[in-house]
């Protein structure tokens, strides 16, 4: 923790007022903000060079506010970051924590209390939002994946990716939450999906799922 319990804050967001409500909480909590970005690869520029103890990034960051959290997780592995979101969308939150988040806030939390859940933070607290830990529970507590049958003769047909894909739409996810889970777009998912069909000889997405399962297709 820094000294005197000042801590410096690169806040990152899109929103030019609203990033400019969290700068004027934090510094009203004490903080020192020491840089400001309102793009993703800028966030990043800003983050690296001016070392803050925490970073502040919008979800919604033009240029993608998941890819930057991944982008400061590798090259500011010591520093923590915290993702600010404007819905409680538990998808969102699954995607900040895999990219290393170390917490996640909405723009609605109360502006007094944005430096103590930073300060939280750096002591190692998790500062999630209390709708969304039921969601995180679940994830967690959710059964493995359905088992593919990987010595079937299918097995050697399909690529990696394209097994990575069936196996997350085995398991109930949607289109757009499995393109949003392995960052991939829509139509990406929709190509590995219709080249699984062509591989495995089958007509849809629930006969190509009986096969992989070792089921009479």
């Amino acid at each position: 923790m820094p000294a005197a319990d000042v801590i410096r804050v690169v806040v990152a967001d899109g929103d030019d007022a609203g990033r400019a409500a969290a700068v004027a909480a934090l510094r009203a909590n004490g903080c020192v903000v020491c840089g400001e970005a309102d793009r993703a690869d800028d966030a990043v520029a800003v983050a690296v060079e001016q070392r803050p103890d925490v970073v502040l990034l919008d979800v919604e960051l033009p240029g993608n506010g998941i890819t930057a959290a991944r982008e400061l997780a590798r090259r500011l592995p010591q520093t923590p970051f915290v993702m600010l979101a404007t819905t409680a969308d538990d998808d969102d939150l699954l995607d900040s924590l895999r990219a290393g988040a170390a917490g996640y806030l909405l723009k609605s939390t109360d502006p007094g209390r944005l430096g103590h859940a930073l300060r939280g933070v750096l002591n190692g607290e998790a500062a999630i939002p209390r709708q969304l830990v039921r969601r995180l529970t679940e994830e967690i507590r959710a059964p493995a994946l359905p088992t593919f049958v990987k010595t079937s003769p299918a097995a050697s047909k399909l690529t990696a990716r394209e097994w990575q894909v069936m196996e997350l739409l085995g398991g109930g996810l949607t289109t757009d939450q499995v393109a949003r889970r392995l960052y991939l777009s829509r139509s990406t998912i929709r190509v590995h999906v219709s080249s699984v069909l062509k591989k495995l000889r089958v007509s849809d997405r629930e006969g190509a799922l009986a096969v992989l399962r070792g089921e009479t297709p």
